[in-house]
């Protein structure tokens, strides 16, 4: 996506909706750095402080961080989700796992009765990968397959906005999973019961096998 050279009325709103547009739809990846600001200043027409408060509104909303000396990096896509991480930050453990366990059990539940031939595929792959990050025994790799599995099963509710929620909470959810392999000791949990129910259409097994795997992180993170 090609940035617009921004006319002369309130030019920072419409550098703030240019960038933030280059966020929701993707151009900018999560947790990658975007253009300098003499870049972005050159792109859109307009001086670097335009491009300054422009960014820094962004980042007070949460959508973007700057790293001293690095470079500025996306850190949500929409301002709901910056203001959970907001929220999150201050969060305990404890908390968003109580949290997770309350959207996944309904995911679960959901996708049992709404599910299509297509988001059995996608989850049955996603279970593979979770699987296969598991025996090459690589951390960051199995969070993030794990963390796919779940996003996997809550598409498959068709809700959006329950997909979008979980979508917002994925960052703390990176850390959820973290926490919960460390306090498991990297203890494996099968997944395979839930992509079972889900594909028999079998909402209560489904809920069942949801809440079984959280009640499990939940009572090693507590007995830790």
């Amino acid at each position: 996506m090609s940035l617009r050279t921004a006319q002369r009325a309130s030019l920072v709103d419409q550098v703030i909706d240019q960038l933030k547009e280059q966020i929701t739809s993707g151009s900018w990846q999560m947790n990658g750095k975007i253009p300098t600001e003499t870049v972005l200043a050159e792109q859109l027409g307009v001086g670097r402080n335009t491009v300054r408060e422009a960014v820094r509104a962004l980042t007070h909303a949460g959508l973007l961080e700057c790293r001293q000396g690095d470079g500025t990096y996306v850190r949500a896509t929409s301002e709901l989700s910056g203001a959970m991480l907001r929220r999150l930050r201050q969060a305990e453990q404890l908390e968003i796992l109580e949290v997770r366990r309350a959207l996944e059990v309904e995911s679960a539940r959901l996708a049992a009765t709404r599910r299509t031939d297509e988001d059995i595929v996608r989850m049955e792959a996603a279970l593979a990968e979770r699987d296969r990050a598991w025996e090459l025994d690589d951390p960051d790799l199995f969070v993030e397959a794990d963390l796919a599995f779940h996003m996997a099963v809550a598409h498959a509710t068709h809700n959006l906005v329950l997909i979008d929620l979980y979508e917002d909470f994925s960052a703390a959810l990176r850390a959820s999973i973290t926490a919960a392999g460390t306090s498991l000791d990297r203890s494996f949990i099968p997944h395979d019961a839930i992509v079972r129910a889900i594909a028999a259409g079998d909402a209560t097994a489904a809920e069942r096998a949801g809440h079984a795997c959280m009640e499990h992180i939940l009572i090693a993170l507590t007995e830790s």
